[in-house]
């Protein structure tokens, strides 16, 4: 039993190493910046915090971050939920899978490109608004923006997190399907005595990646509007990229630590609600 604990450890012991070289003590690193100054690394203890916490664009971003994860995170669960079960009774689930899955494979260039050429001022959209007697909207500059994020989140999302419902209902055992039906139950009592307590493994696997995917709607909103978009899609991620471009690492540092502590306890709290029991 020993060998083949030392065989495992030896295995995982690369993938260790580089996640502590490349991961590990870089975070160390970060936390010990956070109570430093950036310039000549004198120790300020928690100035960088209190700077970061009255500073007016860090609770802007963190507001509409959490605005941003607070809507799309559900609303991403949900469709993808009800379209899985749907597809998962319909024999061509595989073409529809593909179909949904395309978003993903657009590269972001692309995706940017649409974006301008339907929301742009003089884009398809106003267009459209114009042939039928209303007047035009500048989409991205207004409180639309932080809608079109969102929508843009969920498509390139929604595909991907359908092939991972699938895969959770399709491990649940249709015998207990049939044994709910026999002593009468319903669809609505099967989906939720049988279907969503199996599935409680996938969900919180789903609601992590979701909330990590959140993350890289950055690259789109910054290719549209820039360092300074519209202030309803105004996220950290451009917070952090801004003060990175100004070398403001020890309110980069301070930022991150706080980023990272809610991350992790949003993850447990995930965990301890839906992760199910250790085995």
């Amino acid at each position: 039993m020993k060998k083949r604990q030392m065989t495992g450890i030896l295995f995982v012991l690369p993938s260790l190493i580089g996640v502590c070289i490349f991961v590990l003590i870089p975070f160390l690193d970060v936390i010990r910046r956070s109570f430093l100054e950036a310039v000549n690394s004198r120790w300020v203890g928690i100035q960088n915090y209190l700077t970061v916490f009255t500073n007016p664009a860090f609770l802007l971003a963190g507001k509409n971050t959490l605005r941003f994860v607070g809507i799309c995170i559900p609303l991403l669960i949900v469709l993808s939920l009800s379209i899985a079960a749907f597809l998962n009774r319909q024999a061509a689930g595989g073409i529809l899978k593909t179909c949904f899955l395309l978003p993903m494979a657009i590269p972001v260039a692309s995706v940017v490109l649409l974006w301008r050429v339907l929301f742009h001022n003089s884009g398809l959209l106003n267009h459209l608004l114009h042939s039928l007697g209303y007047a035009g909207t500048d989409w991205m500059n207004t409180g639309f923006a932080f809608w079109i994020l969102v929508i843009s989140y969920l498509w390139r999302n929604l595909g991907y997190n359908i092939v991972l419902w699938m895969a959770g209902l399709s491990s649940i055992p249709v015998s207990l399907y049939e044994a709910a039906r026999v002593d009468g139950a319903g669809s609505f009592q099967c989906f939720l005595k049988i279907t969503m307590p199996g599935l409680m493994p996938t969900l919180f696997t789903i609601s992590v990646l979701s909330l990590l995917n959140s993350f890289k709607v950055f690259r789109e909103g910054y290719l549209v509007a820039g360092d300074y978009p519209h202030e309803s899609m105004y996220l950290l991620q451009h917070l952090f990229n801004n003060w990175f471009r100004d070398l403001s690492l020890d309110k980069m540092a301070a930022g991150a630590v706080t980023c990272a502590a809610v991350i992790f306890a949003l993850v447990l709290i995930l965990k301890k609600s839906w992760g199910g029991e250790e085995d």
